[in-house]
């Protein structure tokens, strides 16, 4: 890492985040102090990513001390298989930031007794309190996320909102603020959340300059479904949908007025409505939207133009598919193909 001024335990003091400010005093910012919670599994990127920008901060000028810090202070091994050296224990450090690095085991399981005990330690004495990626379950676990909201990673973000029913999750958020408490998105979110801590200690122009210096995006657009796979959630339960779904998959382009879908099963339109609402928790019609969407992308990214994938993904026009690109990523069908589509040599087909 960057230079990261190893502990000094505990703060020397702080204000509020609300105030943009590093440290108390009159005399100019102390040292601010960022603790990240670390644990037997936890992803490396999810550890290093963020301290590697607030370091990088310490090299234009800011004073973060980063001091990494398990339940009962010893070192831990990473998901990757490398050991993590822990600065200090979770009863030890009274941080002016505290962040929770994610790990892929819990949202499978549930998160232990000591992390959630850890959490709460040291969220108490923290100023502001922020997860990465799968971190929110352990800050939900500890009952930090009850009424506010949140987020995570997107393939999981259901399963924060059926364990944290007092939570709002947003699935398609980069990062979500609520008061002192954030969340991140999957893994590298984290960079995006640390550069927003430090836009708000700092000011924008050193974090531009922080962003510059790691070649990542001072403020991505768009939310992170656009790096969702697509047609992500369950099949249809009945046989009968099932033939319906198949059908449009298979041919997106061809005609699937809500009259046309019914005949497949001989059933009146509102039945078929019904069927979708109470199977697939949508419409026939978004059904439909979503399939084009879905083809969409994947032939931008195969490399076809924009007007080419709107015909062969069966939207009406250009225009059409323009909306509904940006209205589900915040991107025009052009800015995601420069920013996703395959690696593919401009003359290919013509040496």
């Amino acid at each position: 890492m960057p230079t990261t001024r190893r502990p000094a335990l505990p703060r020397s003091g702080h204000e509020s985040p609300e105030s943009g400010q590093a440290g108390g005093g009159t005399g100019g910012p102390a040292t601010h102090q960022v603790a990240i919670l670390v644990y037997d599994g936890v992803k490396l990127l999810d550890v290093v990513g963020p301290a590697e920008v607030f370091g990088e901060a310490n090299r234009l000028g800011a004073d973060y001390t980063i001091v990494l810090v398990s339940p009962t202070g010893a070192d831990v091994t990473s998901s990757i298989g490398i050991r993590i050296a822990v600065d200090a224990a979770a009863t030890e450090p009274a941080p002016d930031t505290f962040l929770v690095a994610g790990a892929d085991l819990y949202p499978r399981t549930p998160v232990p007794h000591d992390l959630i005990e850890a959490t709460r330690t040291l969220a108490a004495r923290a100023g502001r309190v922020a997860s990465i990626c799968t971190g929110a379950f352990i800050l939900g676990a500890a009952g930090l996320l009850d009424g506010k909201r949140a987020t995570t990673h997107w393939k999981v973000a259901h399963k924060l909102a059926a364990r944290c029913r007092a939570s709002r999750v947003e699935p398609d958020a980069i990062y979500v603020r609520d008061g002192t408490t954030y969340t991140s998105a999957g893994v590298t979110a984290g960079i995006d959340l640390a550069l927003a801590l430090i836009e708000e200690d700092h000011g924008p122009d050193l974090t531009r300059d922080v962003a510059r210096a790691l070649v990542v995006y001072l403020q991505r657009s768009g939310g992170q479904s656009q790096f969702s796979a697509p047609l992500q959630g369950p099949p249809p339960r009945s046989p009968a949908l099932r033939r319906v779904t198949d059908v449009i998959t298979a041919n997106p382009g061809g005609n699937h007025s809500l009259g046309e879908l019914a005949k497949h099963l001989n059933v009146s339109p509102r039945h078929l409505t019904r069927l979708f609402r109470e199977e697939l928790s949508t419409t026939p019609a978004r059904y439909v939207e979503k399939i084009r969407f879905d083809m969409a992308k994947a032939l931008l990214d195969q490399g076809h133009t924009a007007t080419q994938t709107a015909s062969l993904a069966g939207f009406p026009n250009y225009e059409s598919m323009r909306r509904i690109f940006v209205r589900e990523l915040s991107l025009s069908p052009a800015a995601y193909q420069r920013r996703f589509r395959t690696a593919r040599r401009d003359d290919e087909g013509q040496q």
